[in-house]
């Protein structure tokens, strides 16, 4: 009898199951020695719930409101890069079932298919996340991402240059696969997914294929996957002069640069470390969420180590306007396609609305720090 899929963890269980390990260790793994990662999950554990009784809660809503716009729940689904190695065309997947249950996708710069092609793909939103590995690049995908029509462009701020990520280097992971002798057996033993990968066109990073680049800085920085180490504030302020939509800048994880973004123009902040892929011993976001919403007026979203219903509420008592998903959808993607990101999604839902309950809030915009106590002082 197969296991029920009951959490996010037990899709993660059946994504292990049905991937070769060199593809669940780039999709599961973190920086160095994981402790970010880890930490990214046992930091819910510091708040727990005070819940509010003699409160009807006989009709609850887990709709938000961000950017003049009524959203079905609080949560995105996070850019995530080369998703077309977990299931064919999976970008495209992930921009319908996002769509579907109107919610927003965002799709990375590193996607494995173009910024045209997702747009194509579905009539939902779509945001567009922006790495500025060389300024010109930067401006001409801008260009794409309006012209193709995303309504929020997000620039991330948190790769400078790539993390150390110690599974990867062991297992030689790049793009394209190489075909070692490892890797083949590895094939052999997951023989779903091989069949799908062989009957598609193996992933590529696809915007920087499109691309029209005929500079040659750009081109060796593509070759080399180098960002642009010299991104400032005045850099900022030249994609804010172009993009006309609602600008995003995402890996923020402290108050004082929170601040510096929205005075150079941005419309709000994503606080996130990447998903602990980065920066080993970095603060978790959660950390210093209360902090930043003291300290800003403007929408905050926030990402990393997200898994159940009970982590999203927590995180909009803590004055988020809305949660990223990264691994959580990307796990459900793995395990079974675009059906098993719908039940991600619906099995979060479901979560939200039920802890709504138990904590006698009807309504995740009537949220707060007085639903949470804390073992320091908020």
């Amino acid at each position: 009898m197969s296991r029920q899929l009951i959490n996010v963890e037990d899709y993660r269980q059946l994504a292990k199951a049905n991937l070769p390990r060199i593809i669940f260790d780039y999709l599961d793994g973190g920086a160095e020695d994981e402790k970010g990662l880890r930490c990214n999950r046992t930091v819910f554990d510091q708040w727990r719930f005070k819940p509010q009784r003699l409160v009807d809660i006989s009709q609850r809503d887990i709709s938000c409101k961000l950017f003049n716009k009524i959203w079905d729940a609080p949560f995105a689904i996070a850019p995530t890069g080369l998703n077309g190695s977990l299931w064919p065309n999976g970008d495209a997947l992930l921009a319908k079932s996002a769509a579907k249950v109107n919610i927003p996708f965002i799709l990375s710069t590193a996607s494995n298919m173009s910024i045209e092609e997702v747009a194509k793909s579905c009539d939902g939103e779509k945001w567009f996340q922006l790495y500025v590995v060389h300024q010109a690049l930067a401006e001409q995908m801008v260009q794409r991402a309006l012209k193709a029509g995303y309504t929020t462009l997000v620039i991330a701020l948190d790769v400078g240059v790539n993390g150390y990520r110690e599974r990867d280097i062991r297992n030689a992971f790049a793009l394209p696969l190489s075909f070692s002798p490892s890797l083949v057996l590895d094939g052999i033993l997951h023989p779903a997914w091989s069949w799908r990968f062989i009957c598609n066109a193996k992933p590529q990073l696809a915007n920087f294929i499109t691309s029209e680049i005929n500079n040659l800085e750009v081109q060796a920085a593509l070759m080399s996957r180098q960002m642009d180490t010299s991104f400032n504030h005045e850099k900022l302020k030249k994609i804010r002069d172009i993009w006309p939509h609602t600008l995003l800048v995402k890996g923020i994880v402290r108050s004082d640069d929170a601040l510096k973004a929205i005075e150079c123009g941005v419309d709000g902040v994503i606080l996130s470390n990447h998903g602990g892929r980065q920066l080993d011993c970095c603060i978790s976001p959660m950390e210093t969420l209360h902090n930043v919403a003291a300290h800003i007026d403007s929408p905050i979203l926030i990402d990393s180590g997200f898994r159940r219903g009970s982590d999203i509420i927590k995180a909009l008592c803590l004055g988020a306007n809305m949660v990223c998903l990264g691994r959580a959808t990307l796990y459900g993607l793995a395990a079974k396609g675009q059906v098993g990101v719908d039940e991600v999604i619906q099995l979060l839902k479901q979560d939200i609305d039920r802890t709504l309950a138990q904590i006698g809030c009807p309504s995740v915009r009537q949220l707060s720090t007085d639903y949470l106590t804390h073992e320091y002082s908020m």
